[in-house]
């Protein structure tokens, strides 16, 4: 009797131990290996946290109805409606802070129809500032649709990842942190920074992530292989819809946005 109450006990101690390690593993795991969280991405929670979306819509995507506006919503921020808006990157900020850009502000028109409007842009000059107005800054360049490639097969990659709908799960020009469960790091990598260093050795090594949806240096890692399978948001193989040469225009993409060396629209 003694022998079984004490493999019981065994039993579960081992139980307790591996649920403390299964819920400490999250913080174990960003001390070893900390998330990356690029300017855009954490601009995207300043934009939650100051219930942005609240009137500009999910993921700042419009729709939000705005009667007595000239538009009748409130504008989104992205597929160049900032173009509309905004002249150059300082009256963002302006936008952000002052509730419009000062050009807007002295237009007696613009001021009439502000007043006409039921929802009106607020100031978020005392709340929104320093690193977390350039975070947001970032977040709506990147939702924007003005930062595209000069370079003809790098274009003709973002008109693919457009169509593709790459950045539902890579995030707006690939900036990452979508939560993938199961994955090791907890979320999809972006183009950006060092998970992407991480995770693509060489332009053999991208095409065949965009071609296969997968990487066999990391599918056949002892380790690696694990995370891989049991991440729940799986990369699909895009050269099975989409030629050789579309493959190509999508890397070339990808290169450039992780080059960083952007070209924007907007000054």
């Amino acid at each position: 009797m003694t022998n079984w109450r004490g493999l019981a006990l065994a039993v579960l101690a081992a139980l307790a131990l591996a649920e403390m390690a299964r819920l400490a593993y999250p913080r174990v795991r960003d001390l070893v290996f900390p998330p990356e969280a690029t300017s855009a991405a954490l601009g995207y929670q300043v934009a939650v946290a100051n219930g942005c979306f609240a009137c500009h819509g999910p993921a700042g995507l419009g729709g939000v109805h705005n009667p007595g506006s000239k538009e009748g919503e409130v504008p989104a921020f992205t597929e160049q409606t900032q173009m509309m808006y905004v002249k150059n990157t300082d009256e963002i900020r302006e936008y952000i802070q002052d509730g419009a850009p000062k050009r807007r502000r002295t237009d007696p028109d613009y001021r009439v129809q502000r007043n006409k409007a039921g929802l009106r842009m607020p100031a978020y000059g005392e709340q929104i500032k320093g690193a977390e107005l350039e975070n947001l800054v970032a977040y709506l360049r990147a939702t924007s649709g003005q930062i595209l490639p000069d370079e003809k097969l790098a274009a003709r990659g973002a008109e693919l990842a457009a169509e593709l709908d790459c950045f539902s799960c890579h995030a707006p020009m690939g900036t990452g942190g979508v939560p993938n469960p199961g994955s090791f790091k907890g979320y999809i990598p972006g183009f950006w920074g060092g998970d992407y260093d991480e995770l693509v050795l060489n332009d053999d090594e991208l095409r065949e992530w965009i071609a296969e949806g997968h990487l066999d240096r990391i599918e056949h890692h002892p380790v690696g292989g694990i995370y891989f399978e049991r991440q729940r948001i799986k990369m699909p193989a895009s050269g099975d819809y989409v030629s050789a040469d579309d493959v190509a225009a999508l890397a070339a993409y990808v290169k450039w946005l992780h080059a960083g060396a952007w070209k924007p629209l907007l000054q």
